[in-house]
């Protein structure tokens, strides 16, 4: 709304030349580009996924593997986000959904809810990192990259926001004394019982990426064969999945992307406004004016994001952003899939932090955690995050390894 009212203003009452039916032209006609579908189709799947008792399942594999661990549930929390990554494709969904089955857990386990609610929060950065994560598809079509290639780009720095999340974990959990969710580990017969039964969810994401690679499918198709394969497997594999959930996973489906559509159009108007009044050349033109070196041009990139973050919502601020940084970072030699990942990362880090964080929104509205409580156990992960970021921006490999080695 703070996009659409700002918006409105310009062209209403200070842009005379421009008819006023501009801004809702600029809506509409944003919205009919075919690989857009792409965003609803991998919303629905990962709400089937819910219904389909897949989750569950993911659930206790990751129990299996890591509740050893010290902060055994918490461990469970951030490994359960990186499974998701593959299914789910959305922050907010992982967010929700984590909060609703994990968090009561982990209370009744001797967890502080404030801490339980961050972890869930924080690993929520992970979910639209991996493929098939909805920033990513909005960044590849905004910047006109392949979002096989991004795809492909996310896994890596996915991966290594898992390693930093589960050793924060394991070092707040040994200050606040939190024990591990198993007396002991796993033994091979009961990992395998369980990978058997997440196969069916674990190959999703690897069959995305394959199908790309090998040209069966575009990354629109496979939102829709995601679909179709999360129906089959609720429906026919594990048999949980049942005629009248129908009608609450489309509802769901359709709230969800009704709300990313709605900030894309709202952000797809104001970025009419900006270009209408030059401001991407003259911010790229004072970008390159002030500074030489690409290393130094990412960092006060990340700073300027991780302000726009706190402010903006990461799908909105993708598309905002995008034309403004994008010419000058390939001006820079910057590689346009690497910029992509960590304005991502940036972006998703944004959800997790106040004032406007809609992952903080989300898993405090829903655990009912008092904003200052969430606040005060974020920092540990919060610098994690960061951190993460830092090595992303000063190491392009993590992020172009994958897609420069099989595309």
């Amino acid at each position: 709304m703070a996009l659409l009212i700002s918006t409105a203003v310009y062209f209403g009452f200070i842009n005379t030349f421009m008819p006023k039916e501009t801004m809702i032209q600029t809506m509409v006609a944003s919205m009919e580009s075919f690989p857009y579908l792409a965003i609803p189709f991998f919303t629905c799947a990962g709400v089937v996924f819910n219904y389909a008792g897949i989750t569950s399942r993911l659930m206790s594999l990751a129990e299996l593997l890591f509740g050893h661990m010290r902060g055994g549930m918490a461990q469970v929390n951030v490994a359960l986000s990186a499974m998701m990554g593959g299914i789910s494709g959305s922050a907010n969904a992982d967010a929700a959904m984590q909060t609703k089955m994990i968090v009561p857990q982990m209370e009744k386990l001797g967890y502080d809810r404030a801490f339980s609610t961050v972890v869930t929060a924080a690993s929520a950065c992970i979910t639209p990192i991996i493929p098939p994560g909805i920033i990513l598809i909005l960044y590849a079509l905004v910047a006109d990259v392949s979002v096989a290639r991004m795809f492909l780009a996310g896994l890596l720095p996915g991966v290594l926001l898992t390693i930093v999340l589960m050793i924060t974990v394991s070092i707040v959990a040994r200050r606040k004394g939190y024990v591990p969710s198993r007396d002991t580990r796993a033994g091979p017969r009961e990992i395998l019982s369980a990978l058997v039964a997440s196969v069916w969810a674990l190959a999703l994401p690897l069959g995305i990426i394959m199908g790309l690679r090998f040209g069966v499918f575009t990354p629109t198709e496979a939102g829709a064969v995601s679909v179709v394969y999360a129906l089959f497997v609720g429906a026919v594999v594990y048999r949980e999945l049942k005629w009248s959930d129908l009608g609450k996973i489309v509802e769901e489906s359709a709230i969800a992307t009704a709300g990313v559509m709605f900030i894309i159009c709202a952000a797809n108007a104001f970025a009419a406004y900006m270009t209408w009044e030059g401001v991407p050349a003259a911010f790229s033109n004072f970008l390159v004016g002030s500074i030489d070196n690409p290393i130094v041009l990412l960092i006060v990139i990340n700073l300027l994001l991780l302000v726009i973050g706190f402010f903006f919502e990461g799908g909105s601020a993708i598309i905002l952003m995008t034309p403004l940084l994008l010419p000058v970072a390939t001006q820079m030699g910057i590689d346009p899939i690497h910029l992509g990942i960590v304005m991502a990362v940036n972006l998703t880090i944004a959800g997790f932090t106040p004032p406007v964080g809609t992952m903080m929104f989300i898993t405090i509205s829903i655990a009912k955690v008092r904003m200052e409580d969430y606040v005060k156990q974020a920092w540990p992960f919060f610098i994690a995050l960061v951190l993460v970021l830092l090595l992303l921006t000063l190491i392009p490999s993590i992020a172009l390894y994958l897609p420069e080695t099989f595309l």
